[in-house]
């Protein structure tokens, strides 16, 4: 089990070093196949604080001054947020929240994949509502990864950018977060000894994210981002029909199969076109250099 959890958490770490977030994303819904959330959620987050931390520390201290101003609006009203999120909580069931949330961000997602984007010129307006909406949202599900990658990533941040904002935000998140599992009493022994177990493989598995990201162009990053969180919003969104609508496991991951699908299409078309362009740019770089190639019947004899 023990090796089990380290390879979980490696993988995970590749994915956020190379887009920024996704951790628990991709390891929770699988780690909870083998432990039960009171040991698994208390590891996680103190994790995520440490991930956010040398994520943040990692992005540089240019990308973070530089976009400190743009995320300080978000994070405040995270806090404010996050109170009215739990007071919520007891008066709304989360799973009617998690299905209103997933049904509005797929669609969203979807169209960042294909490459539609609409910036706000207000950022700085927009941010508060953001930031409250975020810490309502991830008081009472969790949820935080993807409104806040499809705004950024609306607004057309370059990848170290998009990186130090997101860091910063999930840091005020996940730092409050081990505050309140602190007061409630909920880091045990088993949960720190899982801790243990998934801390190291991130040390290594973040640079190989990293790594990886600086070798592709901003809108291949970008399509790739919006195309994992395509996946994360879908997974999320059938778990929740099995749960809330009682429909069968079938036809909740045929729903999961479908939005992959047509996620995979979306990435399919945009390397298509992408590799279409490069080559009628080579073709077109080789004609300016010989422009009497393409008239001159002898240059392909010689």
């Amino acid at each position: 089990m023990l090796i089990f959890f380290a390879l979980l958490s490696l993988c995970a770490s590749v994915v956020n070093g190379g887009i920024g977030y996704g951790y628990s994303s991709i390891s929770a819904p699988i780690a909870v196949l083998v432990l039960i959330n009171r040991i698994i959620n208390p590891a996680y987050v103190l994790l995520e604080a440490f991930l956010n931390t040398i994520m943040l520390l990692l992005s540089g201290k240019k990308n973070v001054l530089g976009t400190i101003r743009r995320t300080t609006p978000i994070i405040f009203a995270i806090i404010p947020g996050v109170i009215i999120g739990s007071i919520i909580l007891s008066l709304v069931a989360p799973l009617i929240v998690r299905f209103i949330v997933y049904a509005a961000l797929l669609p969203l997602v979807l169209l960042q994949t294909a490459g539609f984007r609409r910036p706000i010129k207000r950022e700085t307006t927009a941010g508060v509502p953001l930031g409250l909406g975020v810490g309502v949202l991830y008081s009472l599900t969790t949820i935080s990864g993807p409104p806040i990658a499809l705004f950024l990533n609306n607004q057309g941040m370059k990848m170290d950018e998009f990186k130090a904002s997101i860091s910063q935000i999930r840091i005020v998140e996940s730092y409050t977060t081990c505050f309140s599992y602190f007061l409630l009493g909920l880091f045990t022994v088993p949960s720190l000894q899982l801790f243990t177990v998934i801390f190291p493989p991130v040390l290594v598995g973040l640079p190989i994210g990293m790594y990886i990201a600086r070798r592709l162009t901003m809108e291949t990053f970008r399509r790739l981002s919006m195309g994992f969180n395509g996946l994360i919003v879908g997974f999320g969104l059938s778990q929740t029909l099995i749960a809330l609508l009682f429909v069968t496991p079938q036809f909740a991951y045929a729903v999961w199969g479908a939005i992959i699908l047509l996620d995979a299409f979306l990435l399919y078309r945009y390397f298509t076109e992408r590799s279409s362009k490069r080559k009628l740019v080579g073709v077109v770089a080789a004609e300016a250099l010989h422009p009497d190639s393409a008239t001159d019947p002898d240059s392909k004899k010689s």
